[in-house]
């Protein structure tokens, strides 16, 4: 108790004060202080959440393609079902529900 009476108010008084101010502005006033490194940081959470979802469907998306590309029939099956592409003289019809989106099976 005595050291730490003698460090605020003894001889090192200014260096005491001037590191409290100092600590004081980088954690409450300063412009990257607490409050916007947690947002950072939990923006930067949410993006990396948000990386793996996309890798996750990107590979999904790759294995398709590979299915897609080697088989014609499937090929056309994909076109069909995904863009609704169809052969001349043909007519389309989707089946959509209540919220206008189409039914798959």
């Amino acid at each position: 108790m005595n050291l730490i009476k003698k460090l605020f108010w003894g001889n090192y008084r200014f260096y005491s004060i001037s590191t409290s101010i100092l600590f004081v502005w980088m954690f409450f006033l300063d412009t990257n202080d607490l409050s916007v490194q947690y947002r950072l940081w939990d923006e930067l959470s949410n993006i990396k959440s948000e990386k793996t979802y996309f890798q996750k469907k990107l590979k999904e998306l790759e294995k398709e393609r590979r299915l897609v590309i080697g088989n014609p029939a499937l090929l056309e099956k994909y076109a069909r079902e995904k863009y609704l592409m169809k052969k001349p003289k043909e007519d389309i019809f989707v089946v959509v529900d209540e919220n206008n989106q189409p039914i798959e099976r």
